[in-house]
């Protein structure tokens, strides 16, 4: 029996602009909160040069057209846009992003663009970055811009690319930038983001005629590890703060209150409640979408050790065995199937995006040239498969992106680990399609036909 996609699914690939483009002082780009990170020591490896997109764009995009994909992914540098964050914008910044545009329609892909990417102006961090309620409004200016130059031929519109990273391991764990180290200052980040997407709604409307506006949300579907009442508590945290504190009021049910109340449990504030929510805050998060992108990795067990004060578990790690990627996360198809349907059934989307989803290997080059990641293409296979499983359950799926398109800087990993579909020499810049690159490439070709 095949497994047949319905017509319009968009087969893509997904980059960011920090990841991948360099050109970090060219062109009167602005400093990034991950720029002054890298600066400080705190990552192992900067993006300064990255893959050099931002002078090898064209190669890129003809490597896409060659792939076949019908969406490309990306986000603009909100400081290549409005360097300080707040002032005036950079024409030069606003020309990139036009030219790669107008190639991507012009080779017959789509653009799906991200408009943050945790890439925060350093001078609006210097002000309080998240934590401070102005940036809501810098942000929503930073749309209108974007928007207003590129609104009439970008029509899919990502205000933000998983609020959770940006604001737990930013200002929660501080392993991520600006390195904040503090419960309640996640939290509030967390809020102002989700405030500066539902507030940027309209406006990407207002710009961009006829367009569709969704969120990128990153999920870590969990279970306990036993029936033990503790090891049943801690996954609930884990899912509070990991997952519905982010979905709920997206989707319009508010915070969740379990959570709530274990923050003032914890003393998280000074005062119970939520400092940071003011009246109308959750009508305005709860802005309408036509759709919801879905970053999915993998899914976890919890038990009580590994709750962490936020429930929050980031199982990582190099080399490891059959049924894991390198970075430590086990392969499990099934809870994307799961997951899917729980969001359907919960939430009621209008529909939803596999946004990102892929694996990283370390595979390169035999000496033949050849950058044969068998175990990549069995990963994309397997939560292809997944996607089709949750379609034929009456999910409205109508997108699928590979992360990604290229080897690029994986944030504090640097560049070891590799989930890119082409491989990069990142000494040269050289780039190498991968075996798992011919193999989307002919998938995308026969997708109305998936082999059991």
């Amino acid at each position: 029996m095949s497994i047949a996609f319905p017509d319009g699914f968009s087969w893509g690939v997904a980059t960011s602009a920090y990841q991948i483009e360099g050109g970090r002082h060219q062109d009167g780009k602005g400093e990034s909160i991950w720029d002054r990170f890298a600066d400080t020591g705190r990552m192992p490896e900067s993006g300064d040069i990255a893959c050099d997109h931002y002078h090898r764009w064209q190669e890129d995009v003809d490597l896409m057209a060659e792939l076949g994909v019908t969406a490309y992914r990306f986000s603009t540098a909100w400081t290549r846009i409005i360097p300080d964050g707040a002032g005036s914008p950079n024409q030069a910044g606003i020309d990139f992003y036009s030219r790669l545009v107008d190639e991507l329609l012009r080779k017959g892909i789509t653009p799906w663009l991200t408009l943050y990417h945790w890439d925060l102006p350093q001078a609006l961090q210097a002000a309080g970055g998240w934590l401070n309620r102005d940036t809501v409004d810098a942000f929503v200016r930073y749309a209108d811009v974007v928007s207003t130059a590129l609104g009439g031929r970008v029509k899919n519109w990502i205000t933000h690319n998983e609020p959770w990273v940006a604001s737990h391991l930013g200002y929660g764990t501080g392993v991520f930038a600006p390195g904040i180290d503090d419960l309640g200052s996640a939290l509030t980040a967390a809020h102002h983001i989700l405030l500066s997407h539902g507030r940027a709604v309209p406006v990407l409307r207002e710009n961009s005629q006829d367009c569709e506006v969704g969120i990128a949300l990153d999920c870590r579907p969990s279970q306990p590890a036993s029936a033990d009442p503790a090891d049943v508590a801690t996954n609930r945290a884990h899912d509070g703060f990991r997952n519905r504190w982010f979905f709920d009021p997206v989707l319009g049910k508010g915070y969740p209150t379990d959570i709530t109340a274990m923050c003032d449990e914890r003393s998280v504030f000074e005062q119970p409640g939520l400092p940071f929510l003011r009246p109308g805050d959750l009508e305005e998060i709860a802005a309408p979408l036509d759709f919801l992108g879905l970053n999915y990795y993998t899914g976890v067990e919890i038990s009580e050790g590994d709750e962490d004060g936020m429930g929050v578990v980031l199982p990582e790690g190099p080399n490891q065995p059959d049924g894991y990627t390198e970075m430590g996360w086990e392969i499990t198809p099934q809870v994307l199937t799961d997951y899917l349907q729980h969001l359907d059934e919960v939430y009621r989307p209008r529909s939803i995006v596999i946004t990102e989803n892929g694996a990283s290997y370390s595979d390169g080059p035999d000496e033949s040239g050849v950058v044969a990641d068998h175990r990549r293409i069995a990963y994309l296979d397997q939560h292809i498969r997944a996607t089709a499983a949750a379609l034929a359950a009456g999910v409205s799926v109508r997108g699928y992106f590979v992360w990604s398109l290229l080897d690029n800087l994986e944030w504090t990993s640097g560049y070891k680990q590799r989930f890119g579909l082409i491989w990069v020499d990142h000494a040269t810049g050289r780039r190498i399609p991968k075996t798992s690159y011919y193999w989307y490439r002919d998938f995308i070709r026969n997708a109305s036909r998936l082999s059991p």
